[in-house]
């Protein structure tokens, strides 16, 4: 029996896109947790083999010519699984081509600007003190998040899903649209709501969303572990 791939892994929106992805294919998996608000991501062992420190990252003790595999960045790994699996990714060159245009417009952009609506609109201002230094950043951001909903928006118009049949492009970009905490109501984008609606109705992405939900515990924001945990996550810088 094949053993699982392991799963190095916190509940964000980047972890989803490979939890769906794996229920989605039916490879097995085994959840390796990397609390980020710990700093499990800084340790030697996880740097080894994402060395650029962010989760998530994958071992497939089944790689290329039956050999491991490490595998960092989450667009690099839903296409390793797409190809391992033969699934979601096309069957012609000119179907991948759909596929890969769609989930890089994920990773350089709707992923990051959205992160980064989140940040300025939820956790900034319980660090900088002076808000007024932070209106440029939230306005910046959530606007430019609308933009991006609108790009699906009109993407969606005439089909079902992002890149022709259901995709990795879907599933890397379905966890993204969090629209309370991005200053958005999908009221104002029928036909992305509906694909939201569509695609949040599979069983897999059901089971990938919900994979690993009892590690993130929620820490009262006053408390100390919660600005060690901010610390971690927005202090840092180069290190040896």
């Amino acid at each position: 029996m094949t053993a699982p791939i392991e799963l190095h892994y916190w509940p964000t929106p980047n972890g989803w896109k490979i939890t769906i992805a794996l229920e989605e294919m039916g490879l097995p998996y085994a959840l390796k947790a990397v609390n980020i608000g710990a700093g499990e991501q800084f340790r030697p062992e996880f740097l080894a083999i994402s060395p650029n420190n962010r989760m998530p990252a994958i071992v497939d003790p089944d790689g290329p010519g039956g050999e491991p595999v490490s595998v960092f960045e989450s667009g690099a790994i839903l296409q390793y699984l797409a190809r391992k699996s033969g699934q979601f990714y096309g069957e012609t060159e000119r179907e991948r081509v759909e596929v890969e245009q769609w989930l890089f417009w994920q990773m350089g952009g709707l992923g990051p600007m959205a992160g980064q609506a989140h940040h300025f609109r939820g956790y900034a201002p319980k660090i900088e003190p002076d808000l007024t230094k932070l209106e440029y950043g939230k306005t910046r951001y959530t606007n430019e998040v609308n933009r991006l909903y609108g790009v699906m928006e009109r993407r969606l118009a005439d089909r079902d899903f992002l890149a022709g049949p259901y995709s990795i492009a879907d599933m890397a970009s379905w966890p993204w649209i969090l629209p309370e905490g991005q200053g958005q109501t999908l009221d104002d984008f029928p036909h992305l709501k509906a694909w939201h609606a569509r695609v949040g109705e599979r069983p897999a992405v059901q089971r990938g969303r919900a994979a690993g939900k009892e590690m993130r515990v929620q820490l009262a924001d006053d408390t100390e572990e919660m600005k060690k945990a901010r610390d971690i996550l927005f202090g840092q810088r180069a290190r040896p």
